[in-house]
């Protein structure tokens, strides 16, 4: 086990000073907890964008990059993993930029239930719950060969894909007895 601290490089999201005003001509995305689905997936196209003079290029998110949500009732872990052009991340929110570990696997092992519930005795604060850039980094994740850490990511994958294809199914079916007791309840004689 080590800490998330040794195995990634974390920062706070850019600080804005004010309000975000939509430029629609914007240079750069700015990536808001907002951007984040119930299934953990980062969504860029309705980010809002800005043009800033003062951007320095480690504010400027990657593919690899990790995208928490440090505040909030859930403290999931988006994956950067395509290009998404220029974009920043937005203060409260932490930039989990990892450099011994697989990005797909920091990712699995955040969104889990079991870590989710550490996560959640980390918060702080009674109204609005917020884990702590330093309290991320005291994070334990176990490290296993980068071999074990790519089935382990694999494996999950697939989990998922079949999740999803379980649901499919679920729905055709329903459609499927639907249609046929629809024909019945029609059928009079």
């Amino acid at each position: 086990m080590k800490q998330l601290g040794q195995l990634a490089n974390i920062r706070m999201g850019y600080p804005f000073r004010s309000r975000l005003e939509h430029e629609v001509m914007g240079a750069i995305a700015v990536v808001q907890m907002k951007d984040i689905d119930d299934a953990s997936l980062l969504h860029v196209e309705d980010a809002v964008r800005v043009d800033l003079a003062d951007v320095k290029v480690h504010h400027l998110i990657r593919p690899g990059d990790l995208v928490f949500r440090s505040r909030g009732r859930t403290n999931t872990v988006a994956l950067v993993s395509a290009d998404i052009g220029p974009a920043i991340l937005a203060a409260p929110m932490l930039l989990i930029r990892p450099v011994a570990v697989l990005p797909a696997y920091l990712h699995w092992y955040i969104n889990l239930p079991a870590t989710q519930a550490v996560l959640a005795d980390l918060a702080e604060g009674t109204s609005v719950r917020m884990i702590s850039k330093a309290a991320m980094e005291t994070l334990e994740v176990p490290v296993p060969s980068r071999r074990r850490q790519q089935l382990i990511v694999q494996v999950s994958e697939l989990t998922m894909a079949e999740q999803g294809l379980l649901e499919q199914i679920a729905k055709e079916r329903k459609r499927l007895a639907d249609g046929v007791l629809m024909r019945y309840a029609r059928n009079t004689r």
